[in-house]
C-alpha cells in the first residue's frame, strides 16, 4: 500500500494508475485539508463488492463456511472436466 499526496499524483497519473492494475498496489491519496481517497483497480473493487455479497448473505456464507470445512477435513473428490455434462 502506498501514500501519496494529490500533486505527486497529478503529475504522475499514468505510472500510480499502472501501478494499481498491473501489480495489485493499492494507493492512498492524502488531499491537505480534506478526506482522502483510495485508488484501487476494477477487479479488486468487483471482488470487494462480491466477498460483500457473499458474506451479507447467510445463506451464501453458511455454505461457503460448509464447503471450506469438508475441504479441511479432506471431504473431497477429483473430477475431470470430460467427466462433466451440460446436462
Amino acid at each position: 500500500m502506498l501514500a501519496i499526496n494529490y500533486t505527486t499524483m497529478r503529475n504522475k497519473m499514468k505510472s500510480y494508475f499502472d501501478k494499481v492494475t498491473d501489480d495489485c498496489e493499492t494507493i492512498i491519496v492524502t488531499r491537505k485539508g480534506e478526506k482522502n481517497v483510495v485508488l484501487i483497480s476494477l477487479d479488486e473493487y468487483n471482488n470487494l463488492i462480491e466477498n460483500a455479497y457473499i458474506t451479507s448473505n447467510k445463506a451464501y456464507y453458511d455454505r461457503l463456511i460448509e464447503s471450506k470445512e469438508q475441504i479441511e477435513q479432506g471431504k473431497t473428490i477429483e473430477l475431470k472436466a470430460c467427466d462433466m455434462n451440460d446436462e
